[in-house]
């Protein structure tokens, strides 16, 4: 039985493909407080990604989009912090794969993230099933863990929720012509930043429902820990940030 994709935060695997990259956090990656924004740690999961599959040179004619991601923030890095960043494959299902990646830093910094990436063929723009080749190469970390591409956040904000108007801009968009998916965490991150709060012990989740294009006009709307970016009636993407409460 397949499981919801990218709500778990599985171990490293003892055996199977492990990709190790590392990066360092740069001035454009921080807040002014100088911890590693959110928007920046989901850029550096799209790299790590492409870079494991570059190494592993598997796809052809073929790219992945992301739908879902979950990031925890267990100690927020810093500027000038060195990450290494070690990314692997938990789960699959007919034409989509779960990646999960931990971020770990020379100053204490630690992150784990879960997400779950779609096959594109690129001539089609459909889902494309995943073949031997990808099996051959993250099917043994994966083993035989199954997930489902269903989503999991409300889809809609609840009638009356407080609203913000909300554009993505022509610089935001990738070779597909859709807003790259980690532009779409800026808005997590206003709303981060509004509270002045530490990053320490947030756990933040993004889904994308339909693609966003740049100029359109949009609405953040928030709802307790819930937010959603909505054009013309229509939900775009569903995120959810949630952090210990103050005592």
């Amino acid at each position: 039985m397949s499981v919801l994709p990218a709500v778990e935060l599985l171990p490293v695997p003892a055996a199977g493909r492990r990709f190790v990259a590392e990066r360092v956090v740069r001035l454009g990656d921080v807040d002014p407080s100088g911890e590693l924004r959110i928007d920046a740690i989901a850029t550096y999961l799209q790299d790590v990604a492409g870079d494991d599959a570059l190494d592993a040179a598997v796809g052809g004619a073929l790219a992945w989009l992301v739908r879902r991601t979950l990031i925890r923030v267990d100690r927020p890095p810093v500027g000038n912090e060195r990450l290494t960043l070690t990314t692997f494959c938990t789960g699959w299902g007919r034409s989509w794969a779960e990646r999960r990646t931990t971020l770990t830093g020379d100053d204490g910094g630690h992150v784990e993230a879960a997400s779950l990436w779609v096959q594109i063929d690129v001539t089609t723009g459909r889902p494309a099933r995943l073949a031997d080749d990808f099996f051959a190469t993250w099917g043994e970390a994966a083993g035989e863990r199954t997930v489902s591409s269903k989503l999991s956040l409300p889809s809609t904000p609840p009638d009356g929720a407080a609203s913000q108007p909300w554009t993505f801009r022509r610089a935001d968009l990738d070779q597909f012509a859709h807003v790259n998916n980690a532009a779409v965490w800026t808005a997590v991150e206003e709303m981060l930043q509004g509270d002045g709060r530490s990053r320490a012990g947030l756990t933040a989740e993004v889904e994308y429902l339909a693609p966003a294009s740049a100029g359109t006009e949009m609405q953040l709307v928030r709802s307790g820990e819930h937010a959603w970016l909505v054009a013309d009636a229509k939900t775009i993407v569903a995120t959810r940030a949630s952090r210990p409460s103050i005592r």
